[in-house]
């Protein structure tokens, strides 16, 4: 999969437009809101699409957010110019300056690729005193494993994608006991626990509920 590419905020971007748009038109053209990859809206965005099912495209849209892949060769780490291990607040598009990273070490869009990695790809989600299972993945990966720590416990998450579906229902065994629903109670008991999840594709009633984030509510259409 290629990563070279970086999504915009606008395109073009404002430069002396008439009427004037205001604040935006203040940035540089390709430069944050005002035509650039602005990664915090990025971020936002694999999120709605992990929402909307989409494991594909939200691993797809990670991968251009994620600053290593900015800098995996020479050429790219001297044109990107800044950490390679830092999330950026935005990442130029305009020459002279074309792949070059901005604002680094300062923005909040590093949380919030965090939390759409953690909890809408990989699907793991802390709600108080229990852990929800809600995996939206490329559709080609067979599995992962998550290491979850709860004080002194460890939860060793298992997930098998047995039919290689990007989201749907799951299965969950706790230490061998089987689970209803999608999560799992969890305790600071100093044991570690084997989690093992299965994937599979979900009836009609399970559908309408999967994926459904507990603090966003919206969607993205096409980039």
């Amino acid at each position: 999969m290629k990563w070279a590419a970086s999504p915009g905020a606008c395109a073009p971007p404002f430069n002396a437009s008439d009427p004037d748009p205001g604040y935006i038109q203040g940035y540089l053209p390709g430069v944050r809101e005002n035509g650039g990859q602005y990664t915090h809206a990025a971020a936002w965005c694999v999120i709605a699409y992990a929402m909307q099912g989409d494991g594909d495209r939200a691993f797809e849209l990670f991968g251009m957010l994620n600053p290593i892949n900015h800098a995996s060769t020479r050429g790219g780490a001297y044109r990107y110019k800044i950490e390679p291990y830092v999330v950026p607040g935005d990442v130029y598009s305009e020459p002279p300056h074309v792949g070059r990273g901005g604002w680094s070490w300062y923005t909040g869009a590093a949380g919030w690729l965090y939390r759409a990695g953690i909890e809408y790809m990989l699907g793991i989600r802390v709600k108080g005193n229990e852990v929800q299972v809600a995996p939206c993945i490329p559709h080609e990966w067979p599995g992962y494993t998550v290491r979850y720590r709860r004080g002194s416990a460890t939860y060793v998450i298992r997930v098998d994608n047995p039919s290689r579906i990007s989201t749907g229902a799951v299965d969950i065994d706790v230490d061998g006991t089987r689970v209803e629903g999608d999560r799992f109670a969890v305790r600071d008991d100093g044991i570690e626990h084997r989690v093992d999840v299965r994937l599979r594709e979900a009836a009609h009633a399970e559908a309408t509920t999967a994926n459904v984030g507990s603090d966003v509510r919206f969607a993205a259409g096409r980039l």
